[in-house]
């Protein structure tokens, strides 16, 4: 073998050494490009359902707001609704009212509550309060005529209240006071009434 042909073939050898190692290479970048690629679609894959998760969650927690807020405005338009209609019922009561005490059944009523309440107090000396308009009506004679009936001296208070009809009826000590006003009893109407209008609008009591 000649010299020339001795460096033919080392450099032979060399060549199939660095195309072998160039192929080892390529196939060991190949092997890791995929590795790569499998990972970030992997990943891609698990940040997609993760964001897919985040959004549901997300959704659902709006839609119970949502769902939640509406409960709660379908819940004071009821409550609204259920004021305004009792304040509609109460004004027509406090109109009722009004028009009774223009009557001539009012002054009945009047002397039936001023017997009714002097009764109850059981004492000989008793003053009653009224509003201007039934003071004029409860003349010196209608009181006589009244106390010797209940057989306990009657005397009209010389202030007058300001309320729509009824009375203030009350010992001289002022230690029994018994307060059969139209007003008072038409404050303590207020919640029967609220709970029969209940009853009749919504079938419920609150």
């Amino acid at each position: 073998m000649t010299v020339k042909d001795g460096l033919a073939a080392i450099a032979k050898d060399v060549v199939g050494d660095v195309q072998k190692e160039a192929e080892a290479l390529i196939l060991a970048a190949e092997r890791e490009a995929k590795s790569i690629l499998k990972s970030a679609k992997e990943e891609a894959d698990q940040n997609y359902r993760a964001k897919i998760a985040q959004a549901k969650l997300k959704a659902e927690a709006e839609k119970r707001k949502i769902a939640s807020v509406a409960e709660v405005e379908l819940r004071n338009r009821l409550l609204q609704t259920k004021e305004d209609l009792f304040d509609a019922a109460f004004e027509k009561a406090l109109a009722q009212i009004k028009n009774f005490v223009e009557t001539d059944q009012y002054h009945d009523y009047l002397l039936k509550i001023i017997q009714s309440a002097a009764e109850r107090i059981g004492q000989k000396n008793l003053i009653i309060q009224v509003n201007s308009k039934d003071k004029d009506r409860l003349t010196p004679d209608v009181l006589k005529r009244l106390s010797e009936k209940l057989h306990c001296e009657l005397q009209l208070a010389e202030k007058t209240g300001n309320y729509l009809g009824g009375c203030i009826i009350q010992t001289e000590d002022l230690r029994i006071i018994f307060d059969v006003t139209l007003d008072n009893r038409l404050l303590e109407l207020k919640p029967v009434l609220r709970v029969e209008l209940s009853k009749i609008l919504f079938g419920e009591s609150e």
